[in-house]
């Protein structure tokens, strides 16, 4: 995956200390690369003698087209004493990129009552300007630049933005129709095109079964890998040779595609043709895929796919998702839920050493290809995309792992913080039993990526807007 590419466009304004304001733009800049964060910084260096954005028509212009020419996808403007406004609101509308605002806080006025930058009136008046030109920007507390609010703030907008970037550029690669009895899975692919600009490769369960049987019968370093792999990291005492090899086949094959065709998750019809046509169950082939970043759901859920690399990019790609059922309560305890489904979670969150590579328990023709077992629990963000009579929501909640008894499958058992909340909302809204998991906290940067996607709105359940917004102005430092 490709780093997230930032502008950095700090600003100043000529009546203030051009002095300090060049400090700061050294000062903000070194901060912002010691968070550590996986991105590249494209600067203003060059274009004019200090390397800040101030003043003039042709300044702007020539910003815009460095950003657009390095092909950024952000743009932070540090405000480093009041700023230009006018020409920060030009360059934010010209790119059509997420926008970042904050200033560093002002120190004492001078002993002669001089002040040196009066930055915060500066992001007031950015702030309404850019709205005047329309353009949807993230604000962080002004605060001083050593403080944990600007960390975490700017640390949150890159994982928006990211999210952003994978969103935009969004193609699934839909593997067969939706198995006919899931109605649920049923979506619109037109409103994908038209309203957010999501493709749908559609290829065929024959396309996957020819490319998966040609790659079995061959001996390529891809496949040798993929059957090392499924040796080194599951007890396969269950199943042959043959159906190991299969198996590997399979997720070789997917992973061909989706890179031929340019598509960054996969929704595949898992049942039944497949195994009818194949002997095998995706289900370790999907594991496999996701935990190799290219996230792939079941029963051709696409809005499914669509969540995963939401949530994918909202870690900025650090940690796998899993892709799972909502599907009983907890025996014992009232907020608490299973999250199933028959053998695709990544291997790499399993709590065995070695999980088990097994036969599928429902079906009449028990193919192998499950892997089965109990994840990680810990804490974790829950999430959903999905939609209905053209309106789409990002169901977001968090969770943690708790005991629970055994069952079959990929499985983990979790509480909430008010089940029958929860259970309210999905049943009610546009959402089906399928939801996104990932050990991480990406609440917050998914609600801040909603304001950049129009026609999609946040629905938050735990944490409450209110605490979200709270959270992102300091709360809990």
């Amino acid at each position: 995956m490709k780093k997230l590419k930032l502008g950095y466009a700090p600003t100043r304004r000529f009546v203030f200390s051009a002095e300090d304001a060049f400090k700061y733009k050294v000062l903000i800049r070194e901060t912002i690369e010691s968070f550590g964060l996986d991105i590249d910084i494209v600067d203003l260096e060059g274009l004019n003698s200090e390397g800040l954005l101030y003043d003039d028509h042709i300044n702007a212009e020539l910003i815009i087209d460095r950003f657009r020419e390095e092909k950024v996808d952000a743009v932070f403007f540090p405000h480093c004493n009041f700023g230009t406004e006018d020409t920060v609101a030009r360059v934010g509308k010209a790119l059509g990129k997420p926008v970042l605002l904050w200033g560093p806080r002002d120190e004492a006025p001078l002993e002669d009552g001089m002040r040196l930058r009066d930055t915060q009136c500066g992001l007031f008046a950015t702030g309404k300007v850019l709205r005047r030109f329309n353009v949807p920007f993230t604000y962080i507390t002004n605060s001083r630049v050593d403080d944990p609010v600007f960390e975490r703030g700017f640390g949150n907008f890159a994982a928006a933005a990211n999210v952003v970037r994978q969103f935009r550029s969004l193609r699934i690669l839909q593997i067969g129709p939706r198995p006919a009895s899931f109605w649920t899975m049923m979506c619109n692919e037109g409103e994908l095109l038209e309203r957010f600009g999501i493709e749908i490769h559609p290829i065929t369960l024959v396309d996957i079964q020819r490319a998966a049987k040609r790659i079995e019968s061959g001996s390529s370093d891809e496949l040798a890998a993929a059957m090392d792999y499924i040796k080194a990291k599951l007890d396969w005492s269950e199943v042959t040779e043959a159906d190991v090899r299969r198996i590997a086949a399979l997720k070789v094959a997917m992973k061909q595609y989706a890179l031929q065709t340019g598509s960054t998750a996969i929704a595949i019809q898992c049942w039944s043709s497949l195994q009818d046509a194949m002997g095998i169950m995706p289900c370790l082939a999907n594991a496999i895929l996701t935990d190799e970043q290219i996230p792939v759901t079941c029963e051709t859920d696409i809005h499914g796919a669509i969540t995963s690399v939401m949530v994918q990019a909202a870690s900025m790609n650090q940690a796998p998702t899993f892709f799972a059922d909502l599907t009983v309560r907890h025996p014992d305890n009232a907020n608490g839920e299973l999250l199933f489904h028959c053998g695709n979670f990544p291997v790499s969150l399993s709590v065995e050493n070695k999980p088990k590579l097994r036969k599928h328990f429902l079906f009449d023709d028990h193919s192998p290809g499950t892997h089965e077992g109990e994840i990680k629990g810990g804490g974790m963000t829950l999430a959903r995309f999905d939609g209905d009579h053209g309106d789409y929501q990002l169901f977001l909640g968090r969770a943690r792992g708790i005991q629970g008894p055994y069952t079959r499958g990929s499985y983990v058992w979790v509480e909430v913080n008010d089940w029958p909340l929860w259970e309210e909302k999905l049943v009610k809204g546009p959402y089906v039993h399928h939801s996104v998991g990932i050990h991480a906290n990406v609440i917050p940067a998914l609600y801040e990526a909603c304001q950049y996607i129009p026609g999609l709105t946040p629905d938050p359940v735990d944490p409450t807007e209110q605490e979200i917004q709270a959270w992102l102005r300091g709360k809990g430092l």
